[in-house]
This record gives C-alpha cells, structure tokens and sequence, in this order.
C-alpha cells in the first residue's frame, strides 16, 4: 500500500478526504497553513484536526507555523477579493510545501483535501500539485473530492462528529473581508427594520389650528372704505 501524505486545510475537509482515501494508501496528514490568523484560530483548527485525526486512525504532522512568509507571498495582492491571485498563490505555496515534505519524508504520493470546498477550482489545483510533483520527482495524487456529494458528506460528518466549522478562510484579508460583510448585512436589516417599523407605526393625527370664535370680526371703523361706500373699484 502506497504511502499517501495529504495536506490538510482544516478539519472539515479532512473528514470526507481521509474517508475517502484510506481504504487505498497509507494515509498521514500534514497541516500545513501558515495563511491562518489569527494565531488562536490557527491552534483552534490545529487541535482539531489532530483530534479527528485520533478518530480516524491517522497520524497529523504539523508543518511550521510561518505566517511571515505569507504576508510576504501576498504583497501586492491585499485587496484582491477571495479566489483572485491571491489565493492561487496561497494555494501553490501550501502544495509546493507539501510536495517538499513528502520527498524528505520518503512517502510514495502527497495530496490535498483543498477539492473538497465548493469554492476551491479543483483543476488549478490539480494542476499546480503536479507542477510540483514533476519538479521534485513525485508523484502527485489528484483529486476532485467535493463531487458525488463530497461537501455535503463533510458537512454531515462536521455535525456528527461536533467538529468546528469555521466561518472564514483563515487569512487575516479574508477576516476583513468577513466583517464587512457582517457589517452591511447588519446595516441592511437595520435599515428594512426601521422602514417596516415606519410603515406599521400609526400616524400621528394632526389637529387643525385652533381659532377663537370671532377671529376674523373686524369692527365697523375698520372695514375697508370700498365696502363702506359700495363702491368695489375703490374710486370716490
């Protein structure tokens, strides 16, 4: 049986991929993910993945915790949006580590459990392990886990399991791009509570000016001499 060394992004996706791959090779983990920030949420996503790992039987090799070279691999492309260049980059760099880990650690394949997020292009992917598999003489195992259900598989398992789902990539740029996010739709359901507050809220009536009785009585001396003569032209 071939030993296989799968990257590992995060629990989640390790679930359905070690599932997946186990029956055929020799599988050990390697979480590799210097992108995460902030350092706890690096260690939550740690800790979980060596305990699923405990559950499924497999070994988790930690890669070193980097973040510097990643900050420095994204110069430039701070404002680019999620899936933009970015993440290409960020993405290579992880498989390259892996590939290089595999080769000094005498494993048969390396892999990655990145195919199984439905935003996550399984070709680029695919395709950049196997630039790196050629370079260092390796063999790279491709994959497409997110098809025949893939993750929706990973979400089952996440829930049965009590696994921690995170709720952002892991960069610290994808964080920012979460909370403002988080911050128009809170803005946006403001606003439509406040208009179907003023739609619903009963209108204040609005009472006519109060006028005392004889308001408009003026005494003789004071009508205008045009109608004290007759004379509407106002001539003598």
């Amino acid at each position: 049986m071939k030993r296989l060394l799968l990257h590992i992004c995060c629990a989640p996706d390790q679930t359905v991929a070690v599932e997946r791959t186990i029956g055929e090779y020799q599988v050990t983990g390697f979480f590799s993910n210097s992108c995460i920030e902030p350092d706890g949420e690096y260690r939550r996503r740690l800790d979980n993945s060596q305990h699923l790992g405990s559950e499924q039987g497999i070994e988790i090799i930690e890669d070193e915790y980097l973040p510097e070279e990643f900050h420095e691999l994204s110069r430039g492309l701070e404002k680019e949006p999620e899936r933009g260049k970015r993440c290409l980059k960020c993405m290579a760099y992880r498989l390259r580590r892996t590939a290089l880990k595999a080769k000094e650690l005498g494993f048969d394949c390396f892999a990655t459990t990145l195919t199984v997020s439905p935003h996550k292009d399984a070709e680029f992917i695919n395709k950049t392990g196997e630039e790196s598999a050629w370079e260092l003489d390796m063999e790279y195992l491709p994959t497409n886990f997110k098809k025949q259900d893939g993750f929706k598989r990973s979400v089952e398992l996440t829930k049965k399991l009590g696994i921690y789902r995170q709720d952002y990539c892991g960069c610290k740029f994808s964080l920012r791009d979460k909370k403002q996010r988080e911050k128009l739709r809170e803005q946006a359901e403001a606003d439509a509570e406040a208009d179907l507050e003023s739609e619903t809220k009963p209108q204040k009536k609005i009472e006519p000016a109060y006028v005392p009785p004889g308001a408009f009585f003026k005494p003789k001396d004071q009508v205008s001499r045009r109608f004290k003569t007759g004379n509407p032209g106002g001539k003598r």
